[in-house]
C-alpha cells in the first residue's frame, strides 16, 4: 500500500531561504515540505504566481513565515480553491502606511540596502538580524546559521524584495473571507511583527487558532521548531473545506 505525503508548502521570508524552515520541516517528516525559492522576483504578486506555476497538485497546505506569509494570503486571494489549509507566521497583512510611517519604513530598509552594498551582506545581518531572534539567541550557532543565510543573498535580491515588501498590498479585505483552517502563530518576543498584530488577525480570520511560542523572537521556525511543529501538526490535522473555483 502506497502512502503519499500530503505537500505542505513553506514559503520564506525576507534574504530567507530552506534553512528558516529546515529544523521545522524536520520534524514534520509525514508532509512533503518544500520552500520555494524567490530569486529575483520583486512584488507579491508575481512570488504568489510563482508558488501557483511551480506547484503541480490541484491543493496544498500553506505556511508563510515574514514576507512569505504575506505571499500566503496573496496567493489564497489569487485562488483560495487550491489551498486547503493556511498557516501565517510572524508576519503582517497591511500595506505600506501612509505619511511619517511609510517614510521611516522606507528610510529603514534603503540604510540597510546602503549598507549591503557598501559592507557587504553578512555586515548588514549583523545589524539587522540582532532584532529578528530573542535576545538569548545572539552570539549563538543559530545567530551565525541566520547569518549564513543572509550571506547566501546579495543586494540584488535584497532590493528585489525590499521592493517587493514596499509595494505589499492590503490584505486587510481578505481576511474575513478565508474560508479554510487557519494557523495565526507569533513568538511571544517578536519586536518586528508583534503579537498584538496577530490577535487581530486571528479574530479577522473565521475560526483561525492563534498559537503563541514561548521564548522566541521573529525567526521562530528557526528558534523554536518543535513548538512550531506541535502547532503546525495539529494544524494540519483539522479537517479541510473543499472551495469552489470563481
Amino acid at each position: 500500500m502506497s502512502f503519499e505525503r500530503p505537500p505542505l508548502l513553506m514559503l520564506a521570508g525576507l534574504l530567507c531561504d530552506q534553512v528558516a524552515w529546515a529544523a521545522t520541516a524536520a520534524l514534520l517528516p509525514e508532509f512533503d515540505c518544500r520552500v520555494p525559492a524567490w530569486g529575483a522576483l520583486d512584488t507579491i504578486g508575481a512570488m504568489a504566481d510563482h508558488v501557483l506555476a511551480t506547484t503541480p497538485e490541484p491543493r496544498f497546505a500553506l505556511a508563510g513565515h515574514s514576507m512569505g506569509g504575506r505571499v500566503a494570503l496573496e496567493v489564497v486571494r489569487r485562488a483560495p480553491h487550491r489551498v486547503s489549509r493556511l498557516a501565517l507566521l510572524d508576519t503582517g497583512y497591511q500595506a505600506l502606511p501612509d505619511g511619517e510611517a511609510a517614510e521611516k519604513e522606507r528610510s529603514g530598509r534603503a540604510a540597510l540596502l546602503a549598507r549591503s552594498r557598501e559592507h557587504g551582506m553578512r555586515a548588514m545581518g549583523q545589524v539587522w538580524a540582532t532584532g529578528m531572534v530573542h535576545p538569548d539567541q545572539i552570539g549563538t550557532p543559530l545567530f551565525d546559521a541566520i547569518l549564513d543565510m543572509i550571506e547566501r543573498s546579495d543586494p540584488e535580491q535584497f532590493a528585489a524584495q525590499i521592493r517587493a515588501l514596499l509595494g505589499r498590498p492590503d490584505a486587510t479585505p481578505q481576511l474575513a473571507d478565508i474560508r479554510c483552517p487557519t494557523l495565526v502563530l507569533c513568538g511571544r518576543q517578536d519586536t518586528w511583527s508583534p503579537l498584538a498584530r496577530h490577535e487581530v488577525m486571528a479574530r479577522a480570520i473565521p475560526d483561525a487558532v492563534l498559537s503563541l511560542v514561548e521564548h522566541s523572537g521573529h525567526m521562530s521556525p528557526m528558534e523554536r521548531p518543535e513548538a512550531v511543529s506541535d502547532a503546525m501538526r495539529a494544524w494540519m490535522a483539522l479537517p479541510s473545506v473543499e472551495v469552489s473555483p470563481s
